[in-house]
């Protein structure tokens, strides 16, 4: 190594168990993240029922979410151990490209799931046309083509990736103020953090607004129909299983990367100086940690999940206990909700009915 290379990987003056620590909740990370998102992957190529549109979207999610605890967790636990970067500066930036990598496209493929949610519940008419595997498929590859894009900007001179924190991991230089580094941080968090957490925002606030509108419609209905009892009942339900998910979803999301987008912000206004070791090491666990939240977000509570796992699985029994009552309720009021949208919309054929009310969400996030 140069000079530059030995300042870059010199070890950083905390105690031995402030590593040892950090150790210990990398370890759970990648323990949950791998288990977690290999189960979904596994409930999804063991039921050929869950291959529909909205599930390739979640099956993604899993995919990146896994590769981002498989390439992270374990290299970032053996430099712990060591108390140092102990990989060299090519193992630096493969680290921090996968790290960039996953974690990017994890996150706008939270963007791709509301927008497909928004456009399949507040447009049910262009969603016929619109929503289909292929397509699908065709915004998959979008979105790893634009994570990986910001992935490579760094290795191609564009910032670049070295050791953070207690310099057991590695990530893009955001510390060292040179146009390349301040420029390649703004976009970063703009196009990457700040525009899709406007854009999900916008979405499921036109899907609370869409779904409060569709409720009110279907009372005027039930009343016509004599079932306006059990028809409110059920678009209550719907508005607040949508509304839980969905607050999660984004909870999660802005308490994920939050820490590290401040952080990477503060470094990039010139307060870079003032980041001790421990609060650049925090935020970058806190971000890796978005690995293990979204199986249990978009696929654990999702009933058809966890019936296939239930049946598959053994040791996960329980989660098939869930009085499906409630499901087949929950389900009901999504369908008559879409009913309501459509007709709202315009009239169209009892077939193509069909195919809307079958896109449900319930195949999401029920």
């Amino acid at each position: 190594m140069d000079n530059m290379d030995r300042g870059f990987f010199r070890k950083v003056d905390v105690p031995d168990h402030a590593h040892y620590i950090v150790a210990c909740f990398v370890v759970v990370i990648g323990a949950v993240g791998v288990g977690g998102n290999a189960l979904v992957m596994y409930a999804f190529f063991s039921n050929k029922k869950l291959r529909t549109p909205p599930n390739y979207f979640i099956m993604n999610l899993a995919v990146s979410d896994f590769l981002m605890a498989v390439t992270q967790s374990p290299i970032f636990f053996v430099n712990c151990l060591y108390k140092e970067w102990v990989f060299g500066d090519t193992g630096c930036k493969m680290y921090a490209f996968c790290g960039a990598l996953f974690g990017i496209t994890s996150m706008i493929n939270l963007l791709a799931i509301s927008i497909d949610r928004y456009i399949v519940i507040t447009k049910p008419l262009q969603a016929l046309h619109w929503t289909s595997k292929r397509r699908t498929s065709v915004v998959i590859v979008i979105v790893w083509l634009y994570s990986l894009a910001w992935s490579l900007a760094p290795l191609l001179g564009w910032s670049s990736y070295i050791p953070e924190g207690l310099m057991t991991s590695c990530t893009w230089d955001y510390v060292t103020s040179t146009p390349a580094n301040r420029s390649y941080t703004l976009m970063l968090c703009v196009f990457v953090f700040f525009i899709p957490l406007g854009i999900i925002s916008y979405c499921y606030l036109c899907m609370f607004l869409a779904i409060r509108t569709g409720s009110r419609d279907m009372e005027k209905l039930g009343s016509q129909v004599r079932k306006s009892t059990l028809i409110q009942q059920q678009s209550i339900k719907t508005e607040w299983k949508l509304a839980k998910i969905a607050f999660v979803v984004i909870i999660v999301y802005v308490m994920s990367w939050s820490p590290y987008a401040c952080v990477t912000l503060i470094a990039w206004a010139g307060y870079g100086s003032t980041l001790s070791p421990y609060s650049k090491a925090v935020p970058a666990v806190i971000a890796k940690a978005s690995a293990i939240y979204n199986p249990f977000i978009y696929a654990i509570i999702h009933s058809k999940y966890r019936d296939t796992l239930a049946e598959k699985v053994p040791c996960l029994h329980c989660l098939a206990q869930t009085p499906r009552k409630d499901f087949i309720s929950v389900s009901n009021s999504e369908s008559s909700f879409r009913d309501s949208m459509l007709s709202r919309q315009s009239s169209t054929s009892k077939t193509k009915f069909h195919r809307v009310s079958s896109m449900s969400t319930g195949d999401t996030v029920s």
